[in-house]
C-alpha cells in the first residue's frame, strides 16, 4: 500500500478546488444574485492563505497532535495494552457485540452533543480494539469514522451542527425530531449490518500492517502482577464523562444554565478581593460550551496524573509523547489543509454559481435539486457551518415557501452527515485514513453499498415527509 495516499488525495482536491476559480466565476448574494468576476488562484495564493487556517482552525491540528502524544503515553503505562487484551478476551466470540455498542454510542454522542471532532481523542483506542479481534482497518474507520456520519446524519440536539439551520430556517431543534431519530436509528443499524456483512475478519496475529496500531505486551511478569487496570480505566472514563458534559448544549439546546450559574460562581469568587480560582483557572467554558481546546487541556492534566499513578519517569513521558505526535503529524496536516481547502471556497465564492444553476433546473422546492446542493456544498466546505452558510442566505431567497422548511432542515443535515462518510472534505473521515494507512480508493470500494443504502433511505424518508407535512 503507498504510504500518505491521503495526504495525496488532499492536496489534489485543493488544486481542483484552486483550479476551479480559473473555470467558474464567483458570485455573492446579499440582497440579489450578483456576479463578480473570475479571480483566479495562484500557488502563492494558497500559502498565503495558512495565516488564516492557522488563526482559525490551527487548534484542531493542535487536537490531533495532543490525541496522538496521548496514546503515546499510554503505550508506556503497559496497563493500556492489558486493558485492551481483556477487553478482546471478554468478547471473545461476542465481536459484534461490542462493534455495535461502539457504533451506537459514537453515533448517539454525535447526533445529541455534536462530538464528531471531540470523538477523535478516542478512535485510536477503537481502532487498537477493532485490529486486535481481528477486523481489517477499513472496518475499523467504519466503526469509527462511519458511525460519526450517521450520528451527523440523524443529528438531533446539536446546537453547534444545526444553529445556522434554525437561524435562516426558524426551524427548532425539536421540529420534525421523530425524523430525526428515525434517521439515525435506521442509520446504525444499516452500518452495523454492513459492517457485521463485509467486515473482513483476519488473523489476530500482530502483523507489519497492524503492528503501530497495537501496544507492545508486558514482558516483565514481575511488572504484569503489578500493574493494575483499573486506575486507567477510572481515568479514561472520567475523560469521557467530561467530554460529554462539557460538549451536551445545555442552554442552547435545552434552556439549563445551571453549568452557566456554577462557571460564573467559580471564576468570579474572590478571596481578599482577588479572584483566585478565576486567575488560576484563566477564561474556561462552561458545560456546553466546550471546544477541542479544554480537551488539549484535559488530556495534558490526564498524562500528569497517569505519570504519577503509574509511576512513568519523566523522559519515558516525553519519549512517548513525542513518538505520539510523530505518528499523529500526518492526520493533523490533513487536518490543515482541508481546512485550507475551506478558506479558498470561501474566499473565492464560485459555489453560488453552481447552486444558482442547479436550483434554476426546478421551480420551487424540489427535494433533489435540494439535496443535490447539500451534497456540493457539503464537499467543499468540510465544517457544517460553513457548509449551510454557503448555500442557505440564497436559498431562502428562491425556496419562499416556508412550509418546507422543517423538511429543508431535515435534508440539509441528512445530506452533510451522508457525504462526511465519503468526501475528500471530511475531518473525521481523512483523518482515520491518514492515521490508519488506508488508501481512499479502497475506502470508496469497501463503503459504496452503504453509501448507496444510506441514500436510499434518506429520500424515503424525505419523500414521506413531504406528502405528510
Amino acid at each position: 500500500m503507498k504510504k500518505h495516499n491521503t495526504l495525496k488525495v488532499v492536496i489534489i482536491t485543493l488544486l481542483l478546488f484552486a483550479l476551479l476559480t480559473w473555470i467558474l466565476p464567483c458570485a455573492t448574494y446579499q440582497t440579489e444574485y450578483q456576479d463578480i468576476g473570475r479571480y483566479q488562484v495562484g500557488l502563492f495564493d494558497i500559502l498565503s492563505y495558512q495565516s488564516t487556517v492557522f488563526g482559525y482552525f490551527g487548534y484542531v491540528a493542535l487536537f490531533i497532535l495532543v490525541v496522538g502524544g496521548f496514546y503515546g503515553v499510554l503505550y508506556k503505562t503497559g496497563a493500556y495494552r492489558r486493558m485492551l487484551d481483556s477487553l478482546v478476551k471478554k468478547f471473545k466470540g461476542k465481536e459484534a457485540i461490542c462493534l455495535i455498542i461502539i457504533m451506537a454510542l459514537f453515533a448517539i454522542l454525535t447526533s445529541f452533543a455534536g462530538l464528531q471532532l471531540a470523538l477523535i481523542m478516542l478512535f485510536p483506542f477503537v481502532i487498537s480494539l477493532v485490529l486486535m479481534m481481528g477486523y481489517n482497518k477499513s472496518t475499523a474507520v467504519a466503526v469509527t469514522a462511519g458511525s460519526v456520519a450517521i450520528g451527523l446524519m440523524g443529528t438531533t440536539f446539536s446546537y453547534n451542527t444545526t444553529q445556522i439551520l434554525q437561524q435562516y430556517l426558524s426551524v427548532e431543534l425539536t421540529d420534525l425530531i421523530w425524523a430525526k431519530i428515525v434517521l439515525l436509528v435506521l442509520g446504525v443499524v444499516l452500518l452495523a449490518l454492513f459492517v457485521l456483512k463485509f467486515g473482513k475478519k483476519e488473523s489476530t496475529k500482530k502483523t507489519d500492517d497492524k503492528e503501530e496500531f497495537i501496544p507492545e505486551e508486558v514482558k516483565s511478569k514481575g511488572k504484569e502482577k503489578k500493574l493494575r487496570v483499573w486506575p486507567l480505566v477510572l481515568i479514561l472514563d472520567l475523560i469521557l464523562i467530561v467530554t460529554i458534559l462539557g460538549f451536551i448544549p445545555w442552554s442552547g439546546a435545552f434552556g439549563i444554565t445551571l453549568f452557566d450559574d456554577v462557571t460564573t460562581a467559580v471564576t468570579e469568587f474572590e478571596l481578599f478581593g482577588f479572584p483566585i480560582f478565576g486567575k488560576i483557572l484563566g477564561t474556561i467554558g462552561a458545560f456546553g460550551y466546550w471546544t477541542l481546546v479544554e480537551l488539549v487541556t484535559l488530556m495534558l492534566l490526564a498524562i500528569i496524573i497517569l505519570k504519577f499513578v503509574y509511576k512513568i519517569k519523566w523522559d519515558d513521558v516525553f519519549d512517548g509523547f513525542g513518538k505520539g505526535v510523530k505518528k499523529a503529524l500526518v492526520p493533523a496536516l490533513v487536518a490543515l489543509l482541508i481546512y485550507t481547502c475551506l478558506v479558498l471556497t470561501t474566499y473565492n465564492p464560485y459555489q453560488l454559481v453552481i447552486y444558482n444553476f442547479i436550483l434554476g433546473l426546478t421551480k420551487g422546492f424540489n427535494i433533489f435539486t435540494t439535496g443535490l446542493v447539500v451534497v456540493i456544498s457539503s464537499i467543499f466546505n468540510g465544517d457544517s457551518l460553513y457548509a449551510f452558510y454557503s448555500v442557505l442566505p440564497y436559498f431562502v431567497s428562491v425556496v419562499t415557501d416556508t412550509s418546507n422548511y422543517q423538511l429543508i432542515a431535515v435534508i440539509f443535515q441528512t445530506m452533510y452527515g451522508i457525504v462526511t462518510l465519503v468526501a475528500p472534505t471530511s475531518i473525521p473521515l481523512m483523518v482515520t485514513l491518514a492515521y490508519t494507512n488506508t488508501s481512499f480508493k479502497d475506502w470508496l470500494k469497501y463503503i459504496w453499498k452503504l453509501l448507496v443504502a444510506l441514500i436510499v433511505l434518506a429520500f424515503i424518508v424525505f419523500t414521506v415527509l413531504l406528502l405528510i407535512i
